[in-house]
């Protein structure tokens, strides 16, 4: 049940956490208000850190920006670690 959950959610969350990315580097080409980091980061932590990963790289969005790529990797930790835990208790 469970996995079927998430074959569902994950790609959705990643097109979605793209599209944020996108529509914000967009907004910051036309010198228009931005999505906050913490919103960015929001995204990439509900389980859209694939979609953040390639947004950045392909959008060269947020690579800069030091605190933001520390941050990212910290949520991409995280991820990791709650996955790592879980596999090895259900393991």
């Amino acid at each position: 049940m469970i996995f079927r959950l998430l074959a569902w959610y994950l790609p959705i969350v990643n097109v979605l956490t793209y599209a944020v990315y996108w529509w914000d580097k967009r907004r910051a080409q036309q010198n228009k208000r931005r999505i906050s980091e913490r919103e960015l980061l929001g995204w990439a932590a509900a389980g859209g850190s694939f979609g953040a990963f390639l947004a950045m790289r392909n959008l060269r969005h947020k690579t800069q920006k030091r605190s933001f790529r520390v941050w990212f990797w910290v949520v991409v930790a995280v991820q990791f670690g709650v996955l790592l835990f879980a596999f090895l208790r259900n393991g």
